[in-house]
């Protein structure tokens, strides 16, 4: 009985065994299923990560090569509206030129020395009277062209500020003056020899309203060859230009006798052209005059 209960016994332990044995591996299995179902369920979602990545890069790609190309057509697009501003710029530039010259007096370059005309109806469009201080008679009334005044009043206070006193002696002329002032010289002096110092009327600078003559202290007013050995007239061949006035009659010139007393304004830029190369007005073609005539008064 003992020995058939031990049996009995071990039996029953090894069915346990058996039972617990079987119940380990089905959970191992179970278990192995559950982490191989996770691992594939990651493989999917990693695959799934790089699909998505390579979709975005190739997404970046194309985004990066249409920002170039769109910055390419902006830098384009740029350069054709810089462009199209420069051709805006040049012909507002060119119309604004045309306008200025348009309202400019084309007389006012003009060789008018036994070369030119002007009619007797010329006058210059603006006239200025010239203040009683910087005239050697003050109880004359002088004028010269508006647009003058202020480079000839810089001059003549400039001058004061170096200890040179020079006065206006004469400036605008109108045709009917000039010819009474010629028909005087004639009967004075000759009709041969008033030609060598004199302009007939309507071929004097004074008429244009740009020219004035100067005299200073010890000539008693008077316009003589000795201005030239004068401070004064030192000081206008060393600075004159700089106010755009030039000595019109130098010695040698083919018009006049030398006239250092008169002085023309043509303008700083032409001036300082012609003061750097050594060169006189009437030295120069006129083409080549008329291309200072838009900055005259600059």
């Amino acid at each position: 009985m003992s020995l058939l209960c031990y049996n009995a016994h071990m039996k029953q332990e090894t069915l346990v065994l058996l039972v617990v044995l079987i119940v380990v591996v089905l959970y191992g299995w179970y278990d192995r299923s559950q982490l191989v179902d996770e691992l594939a369920e990651k493989e999917v979602a990693r695959m799934d990560l790089l699909d998505r990545v390579s979709l975005l890069t190739t997404e970046l790609d194309q985004a990066t090569e249409t920002n170039e190309e769109l910055r390419e057509t902006l830098e384009e697009e740029q350069d054709r509206l810089r462009a199209l501003g420069e051709q805006v710029e040049e012909v507002t530039g060119t119309l604004s030129d045309l306008e200025k010259l348009a309202e400019l007096d084309e007389e006012l370059l003009k060789k008018y020395s036994k070369v030119s005309f002007l009619n007797e109806n010329y006058v210059p469009s603006d006239l200025a009277t010239i203040r009683d201080r910087y005239l050697y008679d003050e109880s004359r009334t002088i004028e010269i062209h508006e647009e003058v005044e202020d480079f000839l009043t810089d001059m003549l206070e400039d001058a004061l500020d170096d200890d040179v006193q020079l006065w206006v002696q004469s400036g605008y002329r109108s045709f009917g003056t000039q010819a009474t002032i010629k028909t005087g010289y004639v009967v004075t002096y000759g009709a041969g020899t008033a030609n060598q110092f004199s302009a007939e009327q309507g071929y004097s600078e004074h008429q244009l309203g740009t020219a004035v003559d100067f005299t200073t202290e010890g000539l008693n007013g008077a316009l003589t060859v000795g201005f030239e050995n004068t401070d004064a007239f030192k000081w206008l061949e060393d600075n004159a230009y700089r106010y755009g006035f030039v000595l019109s009659y130098p010695r040698g010139n083919a018009y006049y006798q030398y006239e250092p007393w008169h002085w023309r304004f043509v303008g700083r830029d032409l001036a300082r052209y012609l003061d750097r190369r050594d060169l006189y007005f009437y030295d120069m073609d006129q083409r080549d005059i008329d291309e200072y005539l838009l900055e005259i008064f600059d």
